[in-house]
């Protein structure tokens, strides 16, 4: 592939992304249901940082934890490996058995947001919230804990499917998550599923403007066509 090529390759990518992250993880949802695709929600991840959608390329990783502090090399932790894997359009991915042991603090949040990452999802724990939030990293985790990765992880892949709260996610995959939650969108599907997101939000769009006209909200919901008001004959 020429640099020509590849610049080409990375500004589509970045336009593309652009337009996912115009739609909630609610569009999302309603898009991968009315093609009959399963949602693959990561229930139990919440904001704990940065706000608005968020709306990248999956980096994975997968964290092996242990209880025990000085279980694993200090330098096993590998957190300066997740750091240099992000960048822009990129969100971090780490999966480590929903443990609360933090993979990540203030210092490398600072670093992820130097290397413009688009964000940062962990299975396991956050700690340095104040830091975190100060530096507007959008992050998301299942726990917050003062207690520290060094010692107690053990980074053991990087760019291998992982799984969180039950759901596969693969390098690549498209991951979009709101303050409402966070959806993965497996990359054969993602220019399906985004088509169709286009046409809901339209469609909310519409809705929306019908309520401003003051309409009320059976008037709207027919004039739009948002949803069904009545049984059809």
């Amino acid at each position: 592939m020429t640099d020509r090529t590849s610049a080409d390759t990375a500004m589509a990518t970045q336009h593309w992304l652009q337009e996912c992250a115009q739609y909630d993880v609610s569009t999302w949802c309603d898009a991968l249901d009315s093609l009959h695709l399963p949602i693959n929600l990561l229930r139990g991840i919440e904001l704990r940082s940065g706000q608005g959608i968020v709306a990248a390329e999956a980096v994975t990783a997968q964290h092996q934890c242990s209880s025990t502090v000085h279980a694993f090399a200090a330098h096993a932790f590998g957190v300066h490996h997740l750091v240099e894997a992000t960048g822009p359009k990129k969100i971090l991915v780490v999966a480590m058995e929903e443990q609360p042991i933090s993979s990540l603090g203030g210092l490398a949040a600072y670093a992820c947001v130097q290397r413009k990452a688009a964000g940062v999802l962990l299975d396991g724990a956050c700690r340095d919230l104040t830091e975190i939030r100060a530096t507007g990293l959008w992050l998301a985790s299942r726990h917050v804990s003062p207690i520290t990765g060094k010692g107690r992880l053990q980074l053991v892949s990087m760019g291998e499917p992982v799984q969180i709260s039950g759901v596969s996610i693969a390098q690549g995959d498209l991951v979009v998550g709101d303050a409402t939650g966070i959806v993965v969108v497996p990359r054969a599907h993602t220019q399906l599923v985004l088509q169709q997101a286009r046409t809901i939000a339209y469609k909310d769009s519409q809705m929306k403007l019908c309520l401003k006209q003051g309409m009320g909200f059976t008037s709207a919901c027919e004039a739009s066509h948002y949803m069904p008001t009545s049984v059809a004959s």
